[in-house]
């Protein structure tokens, strides 16, 4: 047995359009939306009655896939609930990016907020975490030199 690569990154959401705007707006780019839904799904993710709205997003270099899911039934009665940092679990997707300051300027202009600065990390990276749209948590990393 071997792991090959990460296929794809999932990330429940309440506001699809919303958080598909993000991420295009962050330079992803659409490879398809659809709904899901069946006994097959059922059996795979465990849940009974499923229902939902995926749409699949590449970064521009094909590598890296990312899935928007927006579950119209079951409903998860807690809501968006925007963890800190240091939550234990999943708790952020990291992005190579060029020009950092430039991709952080323009998520600002569109509402996303920034978490701390842009920091110089032993000039090997410009590192910087933002929030998205439903406390989605970001970091933007761009190697120097």
């Amino acid at each position: 047995m071997k792991i090959k690569r990460i296929d794809h990154v999932g990330i429940v959401v309440d506001d699809l359009e919303a958080v598909r705007s993000f991420f295009l707006e962050l330079g992803l780019e659409m490879l398809g939306e659809g709904e899901v839904e069946g006994e097959w799904v059922d059996r795979v993710v465990g849940l009974d009655d499923m229902k939902v709205t995926a749409a699949m997003l590449k970064t521009p270099d094909g590598e890296t896939h990312v899935e928007l899911v927006k579950f119209h039934r079951p409903v998860d009665e807690e809501g968006v609930r925007g963890l800190p940092a240091n939550a234990p679990g999943i708790r952020h997707v990291a992005f190579a990016v060029e020009g950092i300051e430039d991709v952080v300027k323009k998520l600002e202009e569109n509402g996303t907020k920034r978490c701390g600065e842009i920091v110089n990390y032993q000039d090997v990276y410009k590192l910087c975490y933002v929030r998205g749209p439903e406390g989605i948590l970001l970091e933007l990393a761009e190697k120097i030199g």
